[in-house]
């Protein structure tokens, strides 16, 4: 496995009706909602470490721990940063922190993937 400490990976995207609380059903206001918040910090994660995988292999996510912090309105493009911070075997653990486009913090955490063989993973 290729994969190093020290690996990060930075995603973006803007909050519209459709990544809101609103729309998710997490709530009543048109803010980022914390599930897709989490959603970009899993896709961030993942994202940065595809191009060390092997031929076949992928990652699943296992754990999530994140604080949602500060309420990001519409139009807001947020920020997602993830650095590798712990590797034991096959399972990888990333510090993720998510910033608004004031650069403030609004969300933070850890988060754990394994790495899988898809073939093996699917016919299970």
């Amino acid at each position: 496995m290729n994969i190093k400490l020290g690996i990060k990976g930075e995603e973006k995207e803007v909050v519209r009706h459709e990544n809101t609380a609103a729309a998710y059903g997490s709530g009543l206001v048109e803010v980022y909602a914390t599930p897709a918040m989490i959603a970009l910090m899993e896709k961030t994660c993942y994202r940065s470490v595809m191009p060390y995988l092997s031929e076949g292999e992928g990652t699943v996510g296992t754990h999530v721990n994140i604080s949602h912090r500060k309420a990001s309105p519409l139009g807001t493009v947020i920020t997602c940063h993830s650095e590798i911070v712990e590797i034991d075997r096959r399972r990888i653990v990333f510090k993720v922190e998510a910033f608004d486009d004031n650069g403030e913090l609004i969300g933070d955490g850890a988060h754990e993937r394994f790495v899988i063989n898809v073939e093996k993973f699917m016919s299970k």
